[in-house]
């Protein structure tokens, strides 16, 4: 009897596999989900809706947007491992990916075991700037000043335990300065407050500091990202001002719960990468201060590494909690 049971599994295995096969060269035939792991509107959320609409194209089915915020990015993280693993869902996310496993209990899954990368979609450099009167015009000043005022300089970023608190912490660490961290809900509030005054500096992205710099009420010292970037070419970067190889930028990337079909993945990465270049979404990203990727799965894959050693290290080292 155990021998026909087997008999008929493999049968049907051996039935059923051109069936596969057959869906996923049709793949995609309905519409595919990107779960957002952030709110409408923001930085996440707009680079994900522009490469969607231009990845549409490419692929022959629309893209669907749900954005699913909350449980510092694990509800979207929860709301993907739930899905189908058919190649119709996937997750865009951020450092979340890189520090939850260190700043939360009982997330329930493994970010590492549970995700695979499929494409990094774009980052976002952040700077180091500073209100108008502030006594440093250059970053090497900054640092001296701070070395000469340990915990007197108040430097804002947004959120607590985000990645431009990781990179202040960072940024601390490798200058041996003391600041003081002030948190806030984002990068907006942070730049409210250095137009008016109520603090001293800001580690936030280019595109939200760029009201108080237009407005003559912030100036830039630094950018976090390894090179100069094309919006701002004669500010230089923390790694050649003295602190190699620091690279600290938010980012956002397309992620499928482990056991998606490979096919759909690459198609999905292959997709991002022509989007990435698109000029729609260039017209759209490049004001807001992205440096779009649309990298391979493997690429990707192996920067995550990478980041994921540093944002550890940071994380443990400085003590960072999420309240």
């Amino acid at each position: 009897m155990k021998i026909i049971t087997s008999r008929r599994a493999v049968l049907g295995a051996a039935l059923a596999a051109p069936m596969i096969a057959r869906a996923q060269d049709h793949w995609p035939s309905r519409p595919i989900r990107f779960i957002v792991a952030f709110a409408a509107g923001g930085a996440a959320d707009t680079a994900a809706r522009s490469i969607a609409a231009d990845m549409q194209e490419a692929l022959g089915q629309n893209i669907v947007i749900e954005n699913r915020t909350g449980g510092n990015a694990t509800i979207a993280a929860n709301a993907t491992l739930q899905s189908p693993r058919d190649g119709y869902t996937f997750l865009v996310d951020a450092a979340n990916q890189l520090t939850n496993p260190v700043l939360m209990r009982d997330l329930g899954f493994d970010y590492q075991r549970d995700f695979q990368p499929v494409t990094q979609i774009c980052s976002f450099p952040q700077v180091i700037a500073v209100k108008t009167d502030f006594p440093a015009r250059t970053l090497a000043e900054f640092i001296q000043y701070a070395k000469a005022n340990p915990n007197t300089v108040s430097v804002g970023t947004p959120p607590a335990a985000g990645m431009a608190h990781l990179a202040l912490a960072a940024f601390e660490q490798r200058a041996g300065v003391r600041l003081v961290h002030a948190p806030y809900r984002g990068g907006a509030d942070a730049a409210r407050d250095i137009m008016s005054g109520s603090i001293d500096a800001v580690l936030i992205t280019t595109n939200s500091v760029r009201p108080p710099v237009m407005s003559g009420k912030a100036r830039i010292l630094a950018v976090t990202s390894l090179e100069r970037i094309p919006t701002l070419p004669d500010v230089p970067t923390i790694a050649e001002s003295g602190f190699p190889g620091y690279d600290m930028n938010d980012w956002n990337g397309v992620f499928a719960a482990t056991g998606t079909p490979m096919g759909p993945i690459l198609r999905i990465a292959a997709a991002a990468a022509v989007s990435a270049r698109a000029a729609p979404v260039r017209a759209r990203m490049d004001p807001a201060g992205a440096i779009m990727s649309g990298s391979s799965p493997e690429v990707f894959a192996t920067w995550l590494e990478g980041q994921r050693r540093t944002a550890v290290e940071v994380v443990r080292s400085a003590g960072i909690t999420l309240g």
